[in-house]
């Protein structure tokens, strides 16, 4: 699809007399432009009794998601009536392809927004040959260290940023050889000037609500074409549940839309806002009145494991938020730790309203776009909870929940 905008910003100012004519190409896929009316007539015929179930995992990245559907003889009311299944994993970058069998292991059950009730979407944490969890299963060590500190019920709330771009790479609606206008006048935006997408952001809430996912909200971001949605409160494991389910609902729509949703936390160099994961954390004891004393105890023990953290908080041990985290575009810098209220360029903010009433959350900034938020959530119950120091990890023996752990040799 070509459009023809008028500039009046991009590659040069234009004189008065004869504006510049600048040519939008919307690069989209060429299977968002099969006749969706034709697609309708077969996704309407009954099914009988049978229901498909789609199994959602994670691959060899530690970034992308894969998916695979079968046929159920009937719908299943828990996650305990979803079989396990198998997959390739050569072919997702999990295993060599002379013993290439993985296991997918359901773990939580939505309802499924595209093929609609009494369909199923799965989630599943991935298994070897030798049933041992994938390298990028970080959710079995999270899901050990969340049944170890339940009695403190921790809370978690992310807020996902991306970034749609067209298949050709570029941001979705920016000019073909020109720029937007300077950031201001997108974030929160409204007007066909000021955001690109809405449709697909709204279609993704939607979907998300459908499932059973826990999103919350969702707002246009400071850079166009980059967009926020947040997903939670959600207790322990249920947080990075949710949220894969969350992103693999969004690259579907995007999928159905023909445009890419990155998480990329750099997309665009220059005086462009990068992506983040920002995630709001607060336990029993912080919610409750006297809080802040709890949460001021947390940052501390967070600035004494700052190098942890950001190892663990994008999939290449710092060095995607190494493009981000400059102490600039509403960041901190990459190798200080800070924290103030109210501060959108410190590594921890505690919101003003949790200042004034002395008990709440706070917010953690340094997680990038594309983080594992089983790692992030993980991290930070280890550090505010279990009391770890230092960029080693601990081993606790299973269904032991000791105030200090209780260490396996």
């Amino acid at each position: 699809m070509r459009l023809t905008r008028r500039y009046k910003q991009g590659r040069k100012t234009p004189s008065p007399e004869e504006p510049t004519v600048q040519t939008v190409t919307m690069s989209v896929s060429h299977s968002s432009k099969l006749n969706k009316v034709v697609r309708d007539q077969y996704m309407k015929l009954p099914q009988g009794d049978k229901v498909l179930v789609t199994y959602v995992w994670i691959d060899g990245s530690g970034e992308g998601v894969r998916c695979k559907t079968r046929t159920l003889n009937q719908e299943p009311k828990c996650i305990e009536d979803v079989p396990e299944w198998n997959f390739d994993g050569s072919s997702t970058g999990q295993a060599e392809g002379s013993n290439s069998d993985m296991f997918l292991i359901p773990v939580r059950m939505f309802r499924d927004p595209f093929c609609l009730d009494p369909n199923k979407l799965v989630l599943c944490e991935v298994l070897k040959y030798n049933r041992k969890h994938a390298e990028t299963n970080l959710r079995n060590t999270c899901k050990k260290v969340m049944d170890l500190v339940e009695d403190n019920h921790p809370w978690f709330g992310m807020e996902q940023e991306y970034t749609l771009l067209g298949i050709n790479g570029h941001p979705y609606g920016w000019p073909e050889n020109g720029f937007p206008g300077p950031q201001g006048p997108y974030y929160c935006g409204v007007g066909a000037d000021k955001v690109y997408g809405r449709d697909i952001v709204e279609s993704h809430y939607k979907a998300c609500l459908y499932a059973g996912v826990k999103i919350c909200g969702t707002n246009a971001e400071v850079m166009p074409s980059q967009w926020e949605f947040q997903v939670g409160p959600c207790e322990g494991i249920e947080m990075g549940d949710h949220l894969w389910m969350a992103r693999f609902i969004l690259h579907r729509v995007c999928e159905d839309f023909g445009v890419v949703a990155t998480l990329d936390p750099k997309p665009m160099t220059g005086n462009w806002n990068g992506a983040g994961c920002h995630t709001n954390y607060s336990t029993e004891d912080m919610r409750r009145e006297g809080g802040l004393k709890f949460i001021e105890a947390a940052i501390e023990k967070l600035g004494k494991r700052h190098d942890y953290h950001i190892c663990v908080y994008d999939p290449r041990g710092g060095q995607d938020n190494s493009r981000r985290l400059t102490g600039h575009h509403e960041t901190s810098n990459i190798f200080e730790f800070s924290a103030g209220v109210a501060n959108r360029g410190a590594s921890i903010r505690i919101p003003r309203q949790v200042g004034q009433d002395g008990f709440g959350y706070f917010e953690d900034r340094r997680p990038a776009a594309n983080c594992d938020p089983y790692a992030v959530t993980e991290a930070i119950v280890r550090t505010t909870l279990l009391n770890e120091t230092g960029v080693e990890t601990k081993d606790y023996v299973e269904q032991s929940k000791p105030e200090c752990g209780v260490l396996k040799d």
